[in-house]
């Protein structure tokens, strides 16, 4: 895969909200691509994908990296995907040999998982030895989940207006109102997301106002709400009847919740 500076750059300047500012990676990445619209289909799939892969390995990069600047992270990143770096004067402090044998030297179970310590120790305490084999599979890449808006459409609506665009989901037991897509791809830029009709949402999430048994006409508080994922979940299962109280310490996370209902056709949540 050939490199271009300007896409390597799009990922640091991501990274550094993310790690610098706090902000959140889903939110980074949108506005970054959002505020680069030249960027071609593969480009944004480069800066997405690369971006969130090196949050997860992001301590063992560090740990790994001849230093913390921008382009060593990147390419010790690069070459632990089994990549070669081109010859540019970036890369010259790099030794991919040195990387290697420091890698291979590594018996630290919480940096070869690129965990904290503290994380890495609970997990042990709880799980036992069940614990690496779980942190691994933590470790791989998550499918995307959808959560039909069952306010605006169906779910067997959706999977058959996402189709027609060769963009192909299936359904999955046990979660009413999800599909995971076969193959990632940006589904923000879909008509049907901009029109309301799914939003993007863990399955395991999805769960949680699933439990709650929620009726139309009823008052829910959401205590944590956050960007109101699960807000926008209940408020659908109770047919946009009721009311659903969002609260959350960060204003500008309630803001992206009112935002995302006025999307969604949602009127009953209050902040």
């Amino acid at each position: 895969m050939k490199l271009h500076n300007n896409t390597i750059r799009g990922v640091h300047t991501a990274l550094a909200a993310i790690f610098e500012e706090g902000q959140y990676a889903d939110k980074v990445i949108e506005r970054t691509l959002k505020s680069n619209p030249k960027w071609g289909a593969r480009d944004r799939s480069f800066i997405a994908e690369t971006t969130y892969e090196m949050v997860r390995w992001w301590r063992l990069i560090n740990f790994l990296s001849p230093s913390k600047e921008p382009y060593d992270l990147f390419g010790t990143y690069w070459l632990m995907q089994g990549h070669s770096l081109p010859p540019w004067e970036e890369f010259a402090k790099i030794n991919p040999d040195k990387i290697k044998e420091k890698y291979d030297k590594l018996e630290d179970p919480a940096k070869l998982e690129s965990v904290p310590d503290w994380l890495f120790d609970l997990g042990k305490k709880e799980l036992g030895d069940k614990w690496e084999a779980e942190i691994h599979s933590l470790n791989q890449e998550a499918q995307v989940v959808l959560r039909v808006n069952t306010l605006k459409i169906t779910r067997e609506q959706l999977k058959n207006r996402l189709a027609e665009d060769n963009i192909h989901t299936h359904i999955i037991k046990g979660y009413p109102d999800a599909l995971i897509l076969d193959e990632r791809t940006n589904v923000f830029r879909h008509p049907a997301f901009k029109e309301g009709m799914f939003e993007v949402q863990d399955a395991s999430s999805q769960l949680v106002a699933q439990a709650l048994a929620v009726e139309p006409g009823m008052r829910v508080i959401d205590a944590c709400a956050g960007a109101g994922g699960k807000s926008l979940h209940i408020a659908a299962l109770m047919q946009n009847k009721g009311k659903v109280l969002s609260m959350d310490v960060e204003e500008w996370k309630l803001q992206q919740t009112k935002l995302r209902a006025r999307r969604d056709g949602v009127s009953i949540i209050e902040r």
